[in-house]
């Protein structure tokens, strides 16, 4: 061989090879989703396999809510899944992952859907403070008000899982908060239709009408549904904790309204303010009467 001559690795150097992986390698970028397979484990937090210069790294707050889960179990080894790059990569070209950003973010964008729809899901207490309690919602964290709350004890609900509906979203200030009094109003309603015969307890009195408890909910016979005769006081026909029976005629689930009437029982009118015992006596063949009268069922 002439001298002069050199071979393609003397040309091909160390500094070329190096230029020539950085050209192949992929753009990594935050924000960006990648699929990987977990590598192993360390005291910190996981290794995953990207295809990288390096394997990425997951931190183990950045595994899931509860940081106190078992990593092996969400990320088995040799399992595929999907990440949230959350650091480009480093000097040593290693990037940074996270799971439950990716979770919460897939969880923001269901928000908008629950939110309308006005759904209720379940939520599982992590906590208590003074103003109420506070929720997990797919890893983001959420609140519960002391006034949308149906149990008086607090600190038993941590740790169970208990029904909500989203009253207030804003994703800029990641603030989530949740009703249990409306899921279980919703939960309620879905159980009721006009044209059923409750019975219930007059749990209240006023001028233009009488509350109505039944399983758990209350509804109000106005004052020109108790009978088709005038009636001028509500206390003159009722009294606190009489049993009555009446028909929903109307339901307003947004404002979580029922209306009942036991007018519509009467075989004519004034017969609620004569001779209450006898409509309440057959009021289920009344009702049945009344049902297919007013809405054909």
């Amino acid at each position: 061989m002439n001298k002069t001559q050199t071979t393609s690795a003397e040309i091909f150097s160390m500094d070329d090879f190096a230029k020539a992986l950085d050209a192949e390698a992929v753009n990594f970028e935050k924000d960006q989703l990648v699929r990987g397979k977990i590598h192993s484990y360390d005291s910190d937090g996981v290794y995953v396999d990207i295809n990288g210069k390096s394997l990425a790294f997951v931190p183990a707050e950045e595994v899931a809510a509860d940081e106190s889960a078992d990593l092996s179990v969400l990320l088995p080894i040799g399992d595929e899944q999907e990440f949230l790059i959350i650091r480009e990569q480093n000097a040593d070209g290693q990037v940074t992952l996270s799971k439950l950003q990716l979770q919460m973010k897939y969880a923001w964008n269901q928000v908008d859907d629950l939110q309308s729809n006005k759904e209720s899901i379940q939520l599982k207490v992590t906590g208590v403070n003074k103003g109420g309690v506070t929720v997990n919602f797919q890893g983001i964290r959420g609140f519960v008000p002391r006034s949308q709350l149906l149990e008086r004890d607090h600190q038993s609900l941590v740790g169970t899982s208990i029904p909500g509906i989203i009253i207030e979203a804003d994703k800029e200030k990641n603030k989530l908060v949740f009703s249990q009094r409306k899921a279980a109003r919703t939960a309620n309603f879905s159980q009721l239709e006009r044209g059923q015969l409750v019975t219930g307890t007059i749990v209240g009195l006023k001028a233009f009408g009488a509350f109505v408890e039944f399983d758990g909910n209350t509804g109000l016979i106005y004052i020109k549904q108790i009978s088709e005769s005038r009636v001028e006081d509500c206390e003159k026909v009722f009294a606190i904790g009489q049993e009555i029976k009446a028909m929903i005629i109307d339901l307003d689930e947004g404002n979580g309204k029922i209306s009942l009437s036991t007018r519509v029982l009467e075989n004519h009118a004034g017969e609620m303010l004569e001779k209450m015992s006898e409509v309440m006596e057959s009021a289920e063949a009344r009702s049945e009467r009344a049902a297919k009268k007013l809405f054909g069922t």
